[in-house]
C-alpha cells in the first residue's frame, strides 16, 4: 500500500482536546490578561495548531485546506449578508431612513415600555426577513439610537434587540439555520418550527416581563429625560429631512421578505432605494452615496449621542468582523476535518445513555462547537449528523434534536463575542468592545430569550415534557430513506427494527 493510500488516523481524546484547550487559553490570555478584544490572532494560531495535529495524524495539506475552505464556502452567503448590511447602514443613515426611525421612535414610544417594544419589533422584522443579522443591522441600529435618547444603558438595548432578532431567526421559515437544523436531522421544516414553540414562547414571555419590569424600574420619565429627547429630535430635524416617506426603503425590504424573495437581493434593493432617497431628499450626490456605501456616513451635529450613533456603516466597517468570521470558520473546518470534534462528541456519547442526558449533551455540544469553532452553521450541522442515529436508536423523534441544536446553535451564537453571530452584533450595534468598552458585553446576560430557551429545553428533557417519541410515520421514514440507527439495546432500549433499508450504526 502506498503512502498516499494510507488513511489518516483518528485522534485520541487527549489529542483532539489539545488544539481546543490551547486555543481557549490563548483567547483567555488575549481577552482577560492583555485586555485586548481582538481574537483573530489566537484563533489563527489555533488553526495552525490544529493543522499540526492533522499532519501528525496523516492528513496532507490539500486535505486540511479543503476542510478549512469547505466550511468557509458554506458560510459565504452570511458573509455576503454582512457586506450588504454594511452598505445598508451607511446609505440608510444618509437617506434619513435611520434618523426618521429614531425621531418617530423617540416621539411615539414610552421610555418605560421601550425595551419590551424593541424586542417585539425585532422579533416581527426578523420573522419577516428570515435573518437576525439583517434585523440587527437595520431596525436594531435605529433602536440603539432611541435607547440612547431614553438614556437606557447600551447593553440593555442591545440585549432586547438580540433577544428579538434571534428569536425571529429561529422560527422563520425563511431563515437558513431554521432550514439547516431539520435538514441534517431528517425532519420536516414546519414540524421543526412547531416543535420549537414549547421552549421559545415561554422564554420570550419571561424576557418580555423582565424588559417591562426593567423599563418601569430603571427608566425615569422626568424633565431631564424629556429635555434629552428634545435635544436629540431637534438635532435630527436640523441635519436631516424627517418624513414618513423616508421609511420606504425599510418598507420595501420587509415587503420583499414577506413575498419570500431571497434575503440578499431584498436587502440590496433597500440599498438602491436608500441611495435614491438620499439623492432626492437629503441632497446627496451619486458619488456621496457610493462613499456612504463603502466607507460609511459621517456627521458632526454637536450632539454626542447622535454623532456616536450615526458615524458608522459601509462595507469597510464590516471588514474587522468578516476577518474574524473567516478565521473562526477556518478553525472550525480544521477541527472537523482532522476528526477532533467527532472524537470529542463520540466521547460524550459513551458517557450518556438516557434521553435526558443525550438531549442535554446535544444542546451542550452545539454551544461548545459555537464556543470553539466560532461558526453557528457548524454548531448545527455537526451535532445534528452525529447525534441523529442515537435518537433513532432510543426511539425518540429527532425533532428533539433539531430543537436542541437550534437552542445551542442559533440562539447561543450571539452570546459568544468571537463567534460569527457575536462579532456581528458587536460591530453592527457599535458596542465598541474593541475600543475597550467591555462593560457593553453585559448585553450577553441581558439577552434573556436567547439563553433561557436552552435552559427550558434541558428542563423539558429531564421532566419528559414536550419530548416526543418517534411516531410510526417517522419510523417508516427511517426505513424508507435508510437512516443510520445506533443499536442502543444494551442500554435498555428496544432493539430497533432496521428493516431492509435502514442502516444499523454501532453504539459509540
Amino acid at each position: 500500500m502506498s503512502k498516499d493510500e494510507i488513511s489518516p488516523r483518528k485522534p485520541s481524546l487527549a489529542l483532539a482536546l489539545t488544539p481546543v484547550i490551547l486555543t481557549l487559553l490563548l483567547l483567555a490570555l488575549q481577552l482577560f490578561y492583555f485586555n485586548d478584544f481582538t481574537p483573530q490572532i489566537p484563533l489563527a494560531i489555533g488553526l495552525a495548531i490544529t493543522g499540526f495535529v492533522g499532519v501528525y495524524l496523516g492528513h496532507d495539506w490539500p486535505s486540511l485546506e479543503d476542510g478549512v475552505f469547505h466550511v468557509i464556502t458554506v458560510a459565504l452567503p452570511s458573509v455576503s449578508v454582512l457586506i450588504v448590511v454594511g452598505m445598508i447602514i451607511g446609505v440608510w443613515i444618509a437617506s434619513g431612513t435611520v434618523p426618521t426611525l429614531i425621531y418617530y421612535g423617540l416621539i411615539l414610544l414610552s421610555p418605560q415600555i421601550f425595551l419590551a417594544a424593541a424586542m417585539i419589533m425585532c422579533a416581527v422584522v426578523s420573522v419577516s426577513l428570515g435573518t437576525s443579522w439583517g434585523t440587527v443591522g437595520t431596525v436594531g441600529l435605529a433602536l440603539m439610537g432611541i435607547g440612547a435618547g431614553f438614556d437606557v444603558p447600551v447593553y440593555w438595548t442591545a440585549g432586547a434587540v438580540v433577544s428579538g432578532a434571534f428569536f425571529g431567526d429561529k422560527i422563520s421559515p425563511l431563515s437558513d439555520t431554521t432550514n439547516l437544523a431539520p435538514a441534517v436531522t431528517g425532519q420536516n421544516l414546519f414540524a421543526h418550527i412547531q416543535n420549537m414553540m414549547p421552549t421559545t414562547v415561554p422564554a420570550m414571555l419571561i424576557a418580555l416581563a423582565i424588559y417591562i419590569w426593567a423599563g418601569f424600574s430603571m427608566v425615569e420619565g422626568g424633565d431631564a429625560t424629556f429635555e434629552r429627547i428634545e435635544a436629540i429630535t431637534t438635532a435630527l430635524q436640523d441635519n436631516f429631512l424627517i418624513s414618513p416617506w423616508l421609511l420606504l426603503p425599510a418598507v420595501l425590504v420587509i415587503a420583499l421578505a414577506v413575498a419570500k424573495q431571497p434575503p440578499i437581493p431584498s436587502l440590496f434593493a433597500g440599498v438602491v432605494l436608500g441611495g435614491l432617497t438620499a439623492i432626492l431628499s437629503q441632497g446627496s450626490g451619486l458619488h456621496d452615496v457610493f462613499q456612504y456605501a463603502n466607507s460609511g456616513y459621517s456627521i458632526d451635529t454637536g450632539v454626542s449621542e447622535i454623532d456616536s450613533l450615526l458615524n458608522r456603516g459601509g462595507i469597510q466597517s464590516m471588514m474587522w468582523t468578516i476577518s474574524l468570521i473567516l478565521i473562526a470558520l477556518g478553525f472550525g473546518g480544521a477541527l472537523e476535518r482532522t476528526g477532533c470534534l467527532q472524537t470529542i462528541i463520540a466521547a460524550i456519547l459513551r458517557k450518556v445513555h438516557s434521553f435526558a442526558g443525550v438531549q442535554t449533551a446535544a444542546i451542550g455540544t452545539s454551544f461548545a462547537t459555537n464556543l470553539v469553532a466560532g461558526d453557528p452553521y457548524l454548531s448545527i450541522a455537526l451535532p445534528g449528523r452525529m447525534y441523529s442515529p442515537v435518537y433513532r436508536g432510543m426511539g425518540y423523534s429527532t425533532l428533539n434534536l433539531s430543537r436542541g441544536i437550534e437552542e445551542g446553535g442559533t440562539l447561543m451564537s450571539p452570546m459568544i463575542p468571537w463567534n460569527a453571530g457575536g462579532a456581528f452584533v458587536i460591530s453592527a450595534l457599535g458596542l465598541g468592545i474593541g475600543a475597550g468598552n467591555l462593560e457593553n458585553l453585559l448585553y450577553i446576560p441581558m439577552s434573556f430569550a436567547c439563553w433561557m430557551t436552552p435552559i427550558i429545553g434541558i428542563l423539558y428533557a429531564w421532566t419528559g415534557l414536550f419530548s416526543p417519541k418517534a411516531s410510526e410515520a417517522e419510523r417508516a421514514d427511517w426505513q424508507q430513506h435508510g437512516r443510520d440507527i445506533t443499536d442502543m439495546s444494551d442500554y435498555g432500549y428496544e432493539r430497533p427494527d432496521f428493516g431492509t433499508d435502514a442502516k444499523a450504526a454501532p453504539a459509540e
